[in-house]
């Protein structure tokens, strides 16, 4: 196996081939000590961890996390939700988008174009609660002007990994 270059990239530089490899193992699994992401990588471990913390610090990791199984955990409905607002006045979209930021069910919430003005992924207990979530962040709320929902019935795939490497 190829050792990486000691060296630290210039942040104004592109990755180079040992910042992907770490953050694609990374992407696996961030709990790995050091030494064992190291020996992963085939680079040492003050190298390893120098470049970990600058790709930290520089954005490219956002968070360390743990993925949770929300069926486990009592929240087995998943719903993919289109809203459209009556208006899409800056201080509208904003005011819907804190609303949603600050709901529990909602795991995912995007601005989107063209079509609606949100989509969200929520993930909720039954049915119950997904009128309770509706009745309280879309029908009672006068801006919404259309909802559409989407129960989820079979996941198929979900990542949280990113292509690593060239964008093409």
């Amino acid at each position: 196996m190829t050792k990486y270059s000691t060296d630290t990239p210039d942040s104004s530089q592109e990755l180079d081939d040992l910042d992907r490899c770490i953050l694609q193992h990374l992407q696996q699994d961030c709990s790995v000590t050091n030494q064992i992401l190291a020996e992963c990588v085939n680079a040492s471990p003050p190298t390893t961890l120098r470049r970990v913390r600058r790709l930290v610090a520089e954005g490219y990791v956002e968070a360390q996390v743990a993925l949770l199984s929300a069926a486990k955990l009592g929240w087995p409905l998943t719903a993919i939700i289109e809203i459209t607002l009556d208006t899409q006045a800056a201080e509208i979209m904003q005011a819907f988008e804190t609303r949603m930021m600050n709901e529990d069910a909602v795991a995912q919430c995007y601005r989107v174009a063209p079509g609606p003005d949100f989509m969200l992924v929520v993930h909720v207990a039954d049915m119950a609660a997904y009128h309770a979530l509706a009745h309280r962040a879309f029908t009672a709320e006068a801006r919404v002007r259309n909802v559409r929902t989407f129960f989820s019935t079979h996941r198929a795939k979900f990542t949280t990994q990113l292509p690593i490497g060239n964008r093409g």
